[in-house]
C-alpha cells in the first residue's frame, strides 16, 4: 500500500442532504383568509371561465399551496419567506415569524442562529440572503466586530470559486522561535513539537447533561473523518475503547490513575486544570504526547507562569455565552491573553484555543483575528444535531440542553461534515476577500477589523451625552 502522505492530497469534505429528522416547528406561520381566497377563486372561475390551469395556479414557487386543498391549508413547513403571495395578495395571505421557532434558541444561541446551523447542516452550503440583509449592523459581543475587507489584492482569490488554493491548516504543538544546531549538524536545543490540521476547528466533550455513549461514538468518528481533534473525558474513552489520532484525553486531577490504562497513546492531552501530579504521570506515561491545559481565561502573569511550567498548548473557555465569571466577554479575553504572548515575545511558541460563545460561521475568523490559533465548538455541533433549548441559559453545565433520541449516527455524523463544511466555505471566503492564502496569516491581525465601539467613539465622541 502507497504512503498517503507521499503525495499532494487537498482537502475537502463530502457532503450531501440531511434533513431534520425531528420536526421543527416551521419558519413562518401562513395565515389564509378562507372566506376570501373562496371568493377569489370564484371569481377568476367566471373571469377566467373555468380554464383549471390558472384558476388552480398559486403565488408560490416552492409549494406552500401545492396541498390537496391548496392555499385552505397551506404547507407551512415549505414557506421561505420570500413574501410574494403577500404582495400579490395582501388582502387574503400574510406570513407571519413562528413564535415556536423563536422558542428554539435562548438569550445568545438565538432562532436565527439556530436557523442557519440547521440550514448549514442539513445541506453542507452557506445561507445566502437573497431578499438582502435586513438585521442590525452592529450589537454587543461579536456583533460589535466587523471584517475589513477592502484590501482584496488579486481578483483570482475568491474563496470557495478562486483559482488559487487558500489554505485552512493550523499547527497545534510546541513550537520555538528559531533552532540551534551543533557541529555535526544535527538540532543542539529542543525541536519544534506539532501536530497540523487542515481545518481550525476542534470539537469540544459535550456537557454532561447531554452526554450518551452513542454521541461520544459520532463525535469521535467526525472528528476521524474530517482529521480534526475532539476532546473527551477518559471514562468513555477506556468503556468504549475510542481511540485514534483524532482522539484528544481530557483528564481532570482525579484522573492520574487512568492514564497508564489508555487503549492508545494520543498525539495530545489535555489537562484539565493545572495539576503537577498529574503533569508528571502524563509526561512520564506518555513522552511522544503533546500537553496542553484546558482552563477558563486567566490573567497574563498566571498565563506565563504555566508557560514557564512546560505549557504550550491551552485551551481557554468561557461559558456558553462567551463570558468569563467576570462577566467579560470573550474576545476581549482572547485579545488579552495574545497580547500577553506578543509582549513577551513568545506568542509564535504558544498554541492558544478558545471555546465559548462561538455560535455562528463568522465567529470562527474573528476569533482568529482576535488572537486564537483555533476554534473549539461546543453548542453549534449540538444545535446542528437538533438539540433544543429548554430555556435560557443558567450554568455552566448547560443542563437547559436537550437532543433527541434515537440518534442516528450516520445521520449525525453527515449533519457534522455538513456544517464544518459549509463553516470552512464561509471562512474561505473571508479570506478570498482579505487576500489572504493561509488562515494562520489572520491570526492577530486586529487591522483587518473594525469594532463598532472604536467608530462610534470616534465619530460621535465630541457630541456632548452620546457616552
Amino acid at each position: 500500500m502507497s504512503d498517503p502522505h507521499s503525495s499532494y492530497h487537498r482537502y475537502h469534505i463530502d457532503t450531501g442532504d440531511a434533513p431534520d429528522r425531528v420536526p421543527w416547528p416551521s419558519r413562518f406561520n401562513v395565515e389564509v383568509k378562507r372566506s376570501g381566497l373562496a371568493k377569489l377563486i370564484l371569481t377568476e372561475l367566471v373571469q377566467y371561465r373555468g380554464d383549471p390551469e390558472i384558476v388552480l395556479s398559486r403565488p408560490c414557487v416552492y409549494g406552500v399551496f401545492s396541498g390537496p386543498f391548496g392555499g385552505f391549508a397551506p404547507r407551512e413547513e415549505k414557506c421561505v419567506g420570500c413574501l410574494r403571495c403577500t404582495t400579490q395578495y395582501p388582502e387574503w395571505v400574510q406570513v407571519l415569524p413562528n413564535p415556536d421557532r423563536a422558542a428554539l434558541g435562548d438569550g445568545y444561541f438565538t432562532f436565527d442562529h439556530v436557523n442557519a446551523v440547521a440550514y448549514e447542516a442539513s445541506t453542507g452550503r452557506v445561507p445566502v440572503r437573497g431578499a438582502g440583509y435586513r438585521g442590525r449592523f452592529g450589537g454587543e459581543g461579536w456583533d460589535g466586530m466587523w471584517t475589513d475587507m477592502s484590501e482584496i489584492v488579486r481578483p483570482t482569490r475568491d474563496g470557495i470559486h478562486g483559482r488559487e488554493f487558500i489554505s485552512t491548516e493550523i499547527d497545534i504543538g510546541d513550537k520555538h522561535n528559531f533552532l540551534s544546531f551543533g557541529a555535526d549538524g544535527q538540532p543542539a536545543g529542543p525541536v519544534p513539537r506539532v501536530l497540523s490540521l487542515p481545518v481550525p476547528m476542534l470539537i469540544d466533550a459535550p456537557p454532561p447533561a447531554v452526554a450518551t455513549d452513542a454521541l461520544y461514538r459520532l463525535l469521535a468518528q467526525a472528528a476521524a473523518e474530517l482529521d480534526t481533534l475532539v476532546m473527551l473525558p477518559a471514562h468513555p474513552i477506556l468503556r468504549l475503547n475510542l481511540r485514534g489520532p483524532h482522539v484528544v484525553p481530557l483528564l481532570a486531577p482525579a484522573d492520574r490513575d487512568l492514564v497508564r490504562v489508555l487503549p492508545f497513546h494520543p498525539r495530545l492531552v489535555m489537562l484539565d486544570g493545572m495539576d503537577d501530579a498529574l503533569y508528571s504521570e502524563v509526561r512520564e506515561r506518555l513522552p511522544e504526547a503533546l500537553i496542553g491545559l484546558r482552563t477558563p481565561f486567566i490573567d497574563g502573569e498566571q498565563l506565563l507562569a504555566h508557560i514557564a511550567n512546560g505549557i504550550r498548548i491551552f485551551h481557554l473557555t468561557a461559558d456558553y455565552h462567551g463570558r468569563d465569571p467576570e462577566g467579560v466577554f470573550v474576545f476581549d479575553r482572547i485579545r488579552r491573553a495574545h497580547q500577553t504572548l506578543v509582549d513577551a515575545r513568545i506568542r509564535e511558541e504558544v498554541t492558544l484555543l478558545g471555546s465559548g460563545g462561538i455560535v455562528a460561521a463568522e465567529h470562527v475568523p474573528k476569533a482568529i483575528i482576535a488572537g486564537l490559533d483555533a476554534v473549539v465548538l461546543d453548542t453549534p455541533v449540538l444545535v446542528a444535531l437538533q438539540a433544543c433549548f429548554d430555556g435560557d441559559f443558567t450554568g455552566p453545565t448547560l443542563d437547559t440542553l436537550r437532543l433527541p433520541r434515537n440518534l442516528d449516527p450516520a445521520w449525525g455524523l453527515r449533519r457534522l461534515k455538513n456544517l464544518f463544511a459549509s463553516w470552512r466555505d464561509q471562512l474561505l471566503e473571508i479570506l478570498g476577500a482579505m487576500g489572504l492564502r493561509e488562515v494562520r496569516r489572520l491570526r492577530g491581525e486586529i487591522g483587518r477589523a473594525m469594532f463598532q465601539r472604536d467608530l462610534e467613539r470616534e465619530a460621535f465622541g465630541e457630541i456632548e451625552g452620546y457616552f
